[in-house]
C-alpha cells in the first residue's frame, strides 16, 4: 500500500484520467474529491462488499 500525506487543495494522480483532491480536513474526517472518466464506477470501501451481490445479477 501506498501512503501519502497531501494538504487541502492537493492532488494525486492515478494514470492518465484519474484524479483525487483533498478538498476540506475537519478533524478527523478528510473531504475527497474524485474526477473519473464517466463510465467508472467509485464507491467508498464499506459500500463496496455491499454492491458486489447486486453486481451479478
Amino acid at each position: 500500500m501506498l501512503l501519502l500525506t497531501r494538504k487541502v487543495n492537493e492532488t494525486v494522480l492515478i494514470g492518465e484520467n484519474i484524479r483525487i483532491m483533498v478538498v476540506a480536513i475537519r478533524g478527523k474526517q478528510v473531504r475527497l474529491g474524485i474526477e473519473t472518466p464517466p463510465d467508472l464506477l467509485v464507491l467508498r470501501g464499506e459500500k463496496s462488499r455491499q454492491a458486489e451481490p447486486n453486481r451479478a445479477r
